[in-house]
């Protein structure tokens, strides 16, 4: 058991992949904690007879999955005050064992390092192109790194410091968090160590649709936050969505107005880049052109997240989370 390290599990409804996900840490960890969103299949009573502890999120609240960890983190701290380190997870994934001793030593040689990450893979990226993207999109350089996602392992101080995650956000919690940890000094770390298996269960369209969608949201929110900064967090992503989503076919509307029909011919831009695209990357060359094709069209999504957030930032909107399971 690791000394000094917790443990905090989210999930909703997340059945057996949640019990593989707690059965992953038992034993690996001073205090684990399961934060429950609202479930209904048994979920917490599972959790409990494990011997873990359970938050049970208030559902009057607007749940989000940073104010869940928020409160994990917070349990944990209650329970174990003499926490030097916590392991976030989502509890679709299972950790990978032997991870957390190795994130723990390399946290312990690197007191600078305040998050550090490993290779978070797809459990079944053959069942469908779209988990297959999901292990593509995990693939991240090695060394220094701007941001983690939802599986990491943090400095309780350094978590602290920067008063957690942002409560609100409904996406882009993990990135919007690194750039304020950065901003102090702090730097985040990428090992080339297995960390988790992820089980996305992704295989149907509307959900990759709805997925992509709430990149495009968290690209808005995240542009809006700190992309006026040195740090231009995702104006470059937020541009491509608004150029590729919405920039080309007003091009082509307003060409077709001048030219007539010669207009369309605007729109070649499209498979023109998914033929740049497709020539990229180590894949086969169906899932490369495959991969090339989703690419390219999730820029609609992407724009359509935009204008979500636009429409909750300025209009009437509400916030609400984006989910695809």
């Amino acid at each position: 058991m690791a000394t000094g390290i917790g443990v905090v599990v989210i999930g909703r409804n997340e059945g057996p992949r949640l019990q593989r996900c707690l059965a992953s840490v038992l034993g690996m960890a001073q205090q684990i904690v399961y934060v429950d969103s609202g479930s209904t299949d048994g979920s917490v009573q599972m959790a409990r007879g494990l011997g873990v502890e359970v938050v049970e999120l208030d559902m009057a609240i607007p749940f989000t999955a940073a104010r869940a960890r928020n409160e994990g983190f917070a349990c944990v701290q209650r329970l174990l005050p003499q926490v030097r380190y916590v392991q976030f997870v989502d509890g679709d994934c299972e950790v990978v064992a032997g991870w957390l001793p190795r994130a723990q030593a390399f946290l312990d040689a690197q007191p600078q390092v305040a998050v550090v990450c490993g290779r978070r893979r797809e459990r079944y990226p053959q069942h469908s192109i779209y988990n297959f993207m999901c292990d593509l999109e995990w693939d991240t350089p090695i060394g220094e790194a701007r941001a983690c996602g939802g599986d990491a392992l943090m400095r309780a101080d350094a978590f602290t410091s920067v008063s957690g995650f942002r409560p609100d956000l409904i996406a882009g919690e993990e990135p919007e968090l690194c750039v304020r940890l950065r901003a102090k000094g702090w730097k985040v770390w990428r090992l080339a160590e297995e960390m988790t298996l992820h089980d996305a269960a992704m295989t149907r369209f509307g959900q990759w649709w709805r997925r992509t969608l709430r990149g495009g949201y968290a690209f808005a929110e995240g542009a809006f936050l700190h992309g006026a900064t040195p740090e231009q967090h995702w104006r470059r992503e937020s541009r491509r969505a608004w150029f590729w989503g919405l920039g080309i076919p007003l091009a082509t509307v307003l060409v077709s107005l001048m030219a007539g029909w010669f207009g369309l011919l605007v729109l070649l831009v499209y498979p023109l880049q998914v033929v740049r695209l497709a020539r990229r990357g180590q894949a086969s060359t169906d899932k490369k052109w495959r991969l090339a094709f989703f690419l390219v069209l999730g820029k609609f999504p992407e724009m359509f997240g935009q204008i979500k957030f636009l429409l909750n930032r300025f209009g009437a909107g509400k916030s609400a989370l984006i989910e695809y399971k």
